[in-house]
């Protein structure tokens, strides 16, 4: 029998002995000899354990403890501290590993004559051994004592006798690797590899330790070496022992013991909360803080600024520095890992490499005799080193990749928030989501294979060596396999790589459209469009899918040649024994079969391991390309501190452009001065420059040249309102303190109160995403107290007065502009003529430049474009005589008047509408947004039912199972075949011939690979049928959702689902599941051939398996609500993320980019808690099931080594043991299989909510037919019309019975509130009315299909709109019309001319939420949309809200001219736009209050309409 490795240490020595005896060789000086250089060790660490001894008796009779330092000082010492901690305990471990290895060697060796006979020459021998233990003991009494003193010390330090240790450990170490290296090189003798080992280790753990012992001693202060204790107490976050408020770590991990980390128990706190209650939020502890953001940021941004050097570092970022810093960041844990891995990787071996030695044990070999309980000591022990090693690696790890997931995350929030224009624009909202959703997941999920690149070279190499150590030169044969085998692989994950790029492209185009969709579903059920945009998503899923099916079967070819890979290893080994005549004893047999299956591991994770490689390599490539984008360049205003200048805002020979490449600028020649205090108003037509001139200010457009300086802090509101999700007082406050006398002055101001009043939590109302449960005018009057509160000294409001009703305007002008802002410098662009004259300083844009400047009545004289606009405003105001009407009624109406009108500012139908939609959530709350729903307790049965049943009925899924049940009996017999056919040593008589034997379990291998490749092709065909159901019916669901669903719904939910959820399903979910069936087959398998010797080993099994299932059960509680609340938690960084990119402009221009990072910080924080302790829950109950799993094995060694000898066949036996190695792996693969699909599955479980969501009422009736020109007449008919959006609330419309006539235009108004957008809504069946009926032309529209009425419907919104794409697309999304037609209908909307300059013309792009087009121009594209429709019935809400008043006069003549045959509905704040209608209904309070021809309502002093054109017109002379 060869020498087995573990007799190095012997040959080492008698090789020196020989060497000094040889006459031909130079004999080892004494101070090479191993027995000076291990005495000196030993004798070095025998003191150090006497000493350490010494230390615990003294401190047990010495309590003295000083106080913790402040926190403040807690910082750079204590991590030392805790780093010098962890290596000691890594060093001590890995000295017991070799110091119980040498032991073993040296015994099996001894005893075995495998030595030559030489054995151990004294004194060699034993000093080796004394080195050995003395190093064992030392480091174990040093580690212990240090984790004590950690725990309850209150210092920073280490003393300096440690440190001098320290010192003398690395000189001893490096003396040790001079003295091997020189025997090795000079005197040419062999040096075992364990001694390497034992210098490596002791080299770097020395190396580690005087440098965590010095940093301390510099990162410290104060005290007096010789009196410190060795370390402080046990966690850097709070002083536990001083009797402070903090006494208790918020983080069990923290303050943990060792035993305590060891075992996981830390986590039984949280594991007693899961098993009581349902798991919340705020049970789950805070996170260690190194495993924070604020912990792991600083430190992962310095790594990447040393790397990418100084000043614009964003555009040198690269994969390749990306991932430098992310391992700079976490390198400890690496290293850690690395270590466990090692020990691990080491333990798994041991197994195969002994097997044979149990098998001549059992068959009476004498050299074995006496030594059956010391193989079975070691079998155990290796077992142990493999949980334990394994576990920690594992939770180390997972550690690594939360902290590397929210570096990244957290620098991809802070560049959006940074973001230049043009930037913004190449990346829409959906491909950065995804950077955060699934990219920086990928590089999280990576950590699990970071040591696989090493490791599977290092095991297939102690894979061989044991392989070569039994069959000698055929182990060549299997190195040849393996090499095939993996080059085999190379074609297949090429091919992978280019799919899975390709499928990351194709995701990020589809949640691009998503996104955008989301946002505009509004539009698209008015519109009756939703249905077609649905298709798009359909067409770009299928493109997905078709790269995600190439993906999958790519995958499965990959897995097949791997699972066959050891089958084919064998095939080759054995042939290879064959053919060179090499005997085949069943121990050899048995210890290559073990190995082969050791060898699994890494074969089986190549595919994951390089698939992981490449995923990762493309999630990291898409974030340095994110980081790399262009950020606002921060010099292009010259920002002064307040009170430095007399001059607020200067621009001077100001060129800007949105286009650094446009030949054109956007706005060129701009001189213009604002003095501190001034008033300055911004007007011109649509398109002229107003909004951007506000830009260039804010800093926020590319500056070509000129020099812009402001003095003083600023405020922005934009034209389009941007208000965060939650509640309104966090709106307004914007992160400063509650002052509640200035914030009530606020609310006054902005004409708040009364909506607040109305409203049910007032201003604790939670607003729905992008202010959804608000009206356009409440939303610009929070924007407006927002920018009030802040209390700035520059105010730049973008028209905010277009989207409130006249008096609401003339109310803000007063009270906020001319009243509470005074004093302050204020921008204001406004298209409200009358607002022009209170202005200091006029700035008339018109072609990007400033036409016209300096007062009202200086510039009305001395050009044509003020004039222009102000004429068009009293063309405006002379209709129907407006202005006699006016002063006859202002006397009456006055102050008092306008107090009696005010009364209904506060209540808006939007927000009703809202109110309404709260019934949607949880009524009972009153809150419209509540917290996203989740499942509790168990996944239920139904849900994995649903999910193998969705794909041909479940038919495929017993032939899965079937095809798995065959491979496992095949492998199985192969093996049995071997181990019964191999002759039990070399003396016995074989049963079959050598060539019998390998025909045979060549016959049975290749059945067995067959059957895997059937299975694969089996479960990838179900799952991506599967996936692609799941899709299909989940969009389908959202798409039919009635909008209240929207209105409630925050869009990241919805994302997360069709984003991440997807994902899962489309490539884990089906692995999981499929992971479960067959680990239980295996280990049924396993359990039945080792019953087979020992069947006795049923009488430990059956209860240890009912421990492990009551773990299981136990830790699921806990775990499955952790992994929901990952789910639940992950939604909110997204939508967050989502809406501060949005809203960068107005974060920007508050200086407001500090409070949106730390509350985005908080959000990963708020994801990374569960993660990790899931991540620990995890770890806990696989430490449990590995130990009950050793005991089987413990017991069926036991049992073996018991019987008599003889009593059964050692080769039998032997392949017990064999499959009993991997009886804890797959015990435990069964239990956490099972409890990682309950988690998964919850990604299945979430989108079947989705799919069961309430639909609206059917698009089309399949009854009567509509006739193709219905309506004819456009009439509408209001009978008893009663509107609420949900039982529980009050009536928005109450009894309102009015008919619309045919071909007519009816105005309709009213204060905000009065119900007006309600019955629009109600017309189009947006929400149905309670009772009474709505009559279009005689027809119900109840009983028709929604897209029948809405298709036959026009409407323009007040939120205008227009999706990316091109010209034409948004124009004709349904591909309708002809070119000729959309050129008539720009022409019509007056933007026939601006598309005309465009290079593409009808194919000029139009990017996401068209912002590169104005709000103004956005509009008139909705107008352009109705007049390519020429529906019968036309509804215009606010739809010139964003226009000049001469645009405006326009619009109305084009609405005259084309649809002159059509009845016309308007709502609008502006008086003019209803004076020319033919009927007003006048609305208040969801009544009817007035209705008749403008005419006759004006006549009518009293009447409130009366009222109403004399307010706007008195504002419009006199303001």
């Amino acid at each position: 029998m060869p020498m087995p490795i573990a007799a190095a240490p012997a040959s080492w020595t008698s090789a020196a002995a020989m060497g000094a005896g040889d006459v031909d060789q130079q004999p080892l000086p004494l101070l090479l000899r191993p027995a000076l250089l291990h005495g000196v060790s030993a004798a070095a660490h025998i003191l150090l354990a006497v000493a350490v001894a010494g230390r615990f008796v003294f401190a047990a009779g010495s309590q003295r403890r000083k106080e913790p330092p402040a926190a403040a000082a807690r910082g750079a010492a204590f991590r030392w501290c805790r780093l010098a901690l962890r290596a000691t305990w890594a060093l001590a471990v890995s000295e017991v590993f070799l110091a119980a290895y040498s032991l073993v060697s040296w015994y099996l060796d001894n005893n075995s004559g495998g030595g030559g006979g030489t054995g151990w020459g004294p004194p060699d021998a034993l000093t080796d051994q004394a080195d050995a233990a003395a190093r064992a003991v030392a480091w174990l009494l040093l580690a212990a004592y240090l984790q004590l003193e950690y725990r309850r010390r209150g210092e920073e330090r280490f003393p300096a006798p440690l440190r001098l240790w320290w010192a003398l450990f690395l000189l001893l170490s490096v003396l040790a690797v001079t003295v091997h290296a020189a025997t090795g090189l000079q005197y040419k003798l062999p040096v075992p590899a364990l001694s390497w080992a034992c210098d490596a280790v002791s080299v770097l753990a020395g190396a580690v330790l005087l440098v965590a012992g010095f940093a301390a001693e510099r990162g410290a202060a104060g005290g007096s070496a010789s009196e410190e204790p060795l370390l402080n107490g046990a966690n850097g976050t709070a002083s536990a022992e001083n009797g402070g408020d903090d006494s208790i770590d918020a983080s069990l991990f923290t303050g943990a013991g060792f035993l305590s980390l060891l075992t996981f128990s830390w986590m039984g706190p949280l594991f007693a909360v899961g098993y009581r209650k349902t798991l919340d939020l705020n049970d789950v502890p805070d996170l260690d803080h190194g495993d924070s953001v604020a912990g792991v940021l600083p430190l992962f941004k310095a790594n990447l600024e040393a790397l990418t050097g100084d000043g614009s570092a964003g555009q040198k970022v690269t994969a390749f520095k990306l991932t430098r810093a992310l391992v700079l960041t976490v390198w400890w844990h690496i290293v850690v890992t690395a270590l466990y891995a090692l020990i691990y990787s080491l333990a798994i071996y041991v197994g195969p490499y002994l097997i044979d030695s149990l098998v001549q044990y059992l068959n009476g070999d004498e050299r074995y005799a006496g030594k059956g309980k010391l193989l079975v000591v070691t079998f155990i022990a290796a077992k142990v080193c493999e949980c334990l090693s394994k576990r920690h690696w594992f939770f180390q790890i997972q550690r690594a990749g939360i902290r590397a997931r929210s570096a990244l995350v957290s620098v991809v929030y802070q560049k959006g928030l940074s973001l230049s224009s043009s930037s913004r624009q190449s990346r829409s909202s959906g491909e950065m989501i995804n950077i955060i959703s699934v990219d920086a997941s990928r590089v999280d999920l990576f950590s699990w294979y970071i040591h696989d690149l090493w490791l599977m070279p290092l095991q297939v190499a102690m894979a061989l060596f044991i392989l070569y150590s039994t069959l000698g030169v055929a182990s060549l044969a299997a190195l040849g396999a393996t090499i095939v085998v993996m080059l085999a692989n190379v074609p297949p994950m090429q091919f992978q790589e280019k799919f899975q790029q390709k499928l990351m492209d194709c995701k990020d185009v589809r949640m691009k459209a998503i996104s955008e969709i989301l946002r505009n579903m509004r539009i698209l059920k008015l519109q009756g469009w939703e249905m077609k945009f649905l298709s798009k998503i359909i067409d770009l899923r299928k493109t997905e899918e078709s790269w995600l099916k190439k993906y999958l079967y790519t995958w499965t070819m990959a897995t097949f040649v791997f699972w066959g890979a050891p089958t084919f290893v064998a095939v080759v080994t054995f042939g290879a024994c064959m053919l060179l005549g090499i005997s085949l004893d069943s121990g050899k047999v048995l210890s290559a079969l073990a190995t082969f299956r050791v060898l699994q591991e890494p074969i089986y994770n190549l595919p994951d391991t390089i698939s992981m490689i490449i995923q990762t390599k493309v999630a990291l490539e898409r974030i340095a390309s994110f980081l790399c984008l262009e950020e606002l360049p921060m010099d292009a205003v010259q920002r002064l501190p307040s009170g430095n200048s007399d001059i607020a805002i200067e621009v001077s020979s100001g060129c800007f452009s949105w286009d650094a490449s446009a030949e054109v600028p956007t706005l060129k020649d701009l001189n213009f001065k604002a003095r501190q205090g001034m008033q300055v108003a911004v007007c011109g037509t649509v398109g002229s420059g107003k909004s951007s001139l506000l830009s260039c200010i804010l800093g926020e457009m590319p500056k070509l040249s000129g020099e812009v300086k402001t003095c003083g802090t600023m405020a922005y509101v934009s034209q389009s309102a941007w208000i965060q999700s939650g509640k309104i007082q966090d709106n307004i406050l914007f992160g400063k303190e509650m002052d509640s006398e200035k914030y009530g002055r606020v609310l006054e101001s902005c004409s708040l109160k009364k909506d607040l009043e109305i409203l049910p939590f007032g201003d604790e109302t939670v607003i729905g995403e992008r202010g959804i449960n608000l009206s356009g005018g409440q939303k610009q009057r929070i924007q407006i107290a927002r920018a009030l509160y802040q209390d700035a000294d520059i105010y730049l409001f973008d028209d905010p007065f277009s989207a409130v009703d006249a008096h609401t305007g003339s109310h803000l002008f007063k009270e906020c502009l001319l009243g509470a802002l005074g004093s302050k410098t204020v921008v204001y662009v406004t298209h409200q003529i009358e607002f022009l004259p209170a202005a200091d300083l006029i700035l008339v844009m018109k072609g990007g430049r400033i036409a016209q400047a300096g007062k009202y009545d200086e510039i009305l004289g001395s050009g044509e474009e003020l004039k222009e606009l102000v004429g068009a405003h009293q063309d405006a105001l002379t209709a129907l005589d407006v202005i006699d009407v006016a002063s006859r009624v202002s006397e009456p109406f006055s102050s008092s008047g306008a107090a009696k009108l005010s009364r209904s500012l506060s209540s808006v139908e939007e927000k009703d509408k809202q109110n309404g939609n709260e019934d949607v959530g949880k009524v009972q709350s009153g809150q419209l947004v509540q917290e996203e729903e989740r499942e509790k307790g168990r996944v239920g049965f139904w849900v994995y039912w649903k999910y193998l049943t969705l794909a041909y009925g479940g038919v495929l899924v017993p032939f899965v199972l079937i095809a798995q049940i065959l491979f496992q009996v095949l492998q199985i017999a192969s093996n049995y075949w071997m181990a019964w056919a191999s002759p039990v040593s070399k003396d016995a008589e074989p049963p079959v011939s050598m060539s019998r034997l390998i025909y045979v379990f060549v016959t049975l291998a290749g059945a067995s690979s067959l059957c895997i490749l059937i299975r694969a092709l089996f479960l990838v065909t179900a799952a991506y049928k599967t996936a692609t159901l799941l899709f299909d019916k989940m969009h389908m669901s959202i798409f039919r959702a009635p909008m209240s669903f929207f209105d409630s719904t925050p869009s990241g939910r919805i994302l997360n689902r069709a984003s991440a959820d997807q994902s899962d399903v489309d490539t884990s979910i089906a692995e999981q599941m499929g992971s479960v069936a067959f680990s239980s087959i295996q280990l049924v398998g396993i359990i039945a051939v080792m019953s087979q010797v020992a069947w006795q080993v049923f009488v430990v099994f059956v209860p240890l398996t009912m421990a492990c299932f009551w773990y299981q059960r136990y830790y699921i509680d806990t775990a499955r609500e952790l992994q929901r609340l990952v789910g639940v938690c992950k939604a909110p960084i997204i939508q967050h993320f989502a809406e501060s990119v949005t809203g960068s402009t107005t974060i920007r221009s508050f200086g407001k980019e500090n409070q949106f990072v730390s509350t985005n910080s908080h959000l990963i924080d708020a994801f990374s808690r569960p993660k990790f302790y899931n991540a620990a829950a995890r770890e806990w109950l696989c430490f449990r099931l590995y130990t009950l799993s050793c005991l089987t094995f413990a017991f069926c060694l036991i049992f073996l080594i018991s019987l008599p000898t003889g009593l059964i066949d050692p080769a039998i036996a032997g392949l017990a043991v064999t499959y009993g190695l991997n009886l804890n792996t797959l015990q435990v693969t069964v239990v956490w299989c099972m409890c990682n699909l309950e988690n998964k599955i919850i990604s299945v479980e979430r989108i079947l909510q989705y799919i069961s969501i309430p639909e609206e009422p059917p698009l089309s009736m399949s009854g009567d037919k509509l006739s193709y020109n219905w309506p004819p007449e456009g009439e509408i008919q209001l009978h008893n019309l009663h509107v609420r959006y949900a039982p529980q609330l009050p009536f928005v419309l109450e009894g309102l019975t009015f008919t619309f006539p045919g071909a007519m235009k009816t105005g309709i108004v009213g204060r905000t509130g009065s119900g007006k957008s309600t019955l629009i809504q109600a017309l189009f069946r947006i929400v149905d009315p309670t009772i009474g009926r709505i009559l279009v032309d005689g027809v119900n529209i109840c009983t028709i299909g929604l897209h029948d009425l809405r298709s036959r419907l026009s409407i323009i919104p007040q939120d205008p709109t227009m999706f990316e794409g091109t010209v034409r697309s948004n124009l004709d999304p349904l591909g309708e019309y002809n070119d000729n037609q959309i050129w008539e209908a720009l022409d019509n909307c007056q933007l026939g001319d601006e598309v005309r300059k465009k290079e593409l013309k009808l194919d000029s792009p139009v990017i996401e939420n068209g912002e590169n087009w104005s709000v103004g121009q956005r509009q008139l594209v909705c107008l352009g949309r109705v007049t390519l429709k020429r529906t019968k019935i036309l509804v215009l809400d606010e739809a010139t809200a964003s226009v000049d008043t001469t645009t405006d006069n326009l619009i109305q003549k084009t609405l005259r001219e084309n649809f002159s045959e059509a009845t016309v509905i308007t709502i609008a704040h502006r008086i003019t736009s209803v004076l020319g209608s033919d009927m007003v209904l006048l609305l208040d309070d969801g009544v009817a209050v007035e209705r008749d021809t403008p005419a006759k309502l004006l006549e009518d002093r009293s009447s409130l309409f009366s009222k109403l054109v004399a307010e706007y017109t008195m504002r419009a002379t006199h303001t």
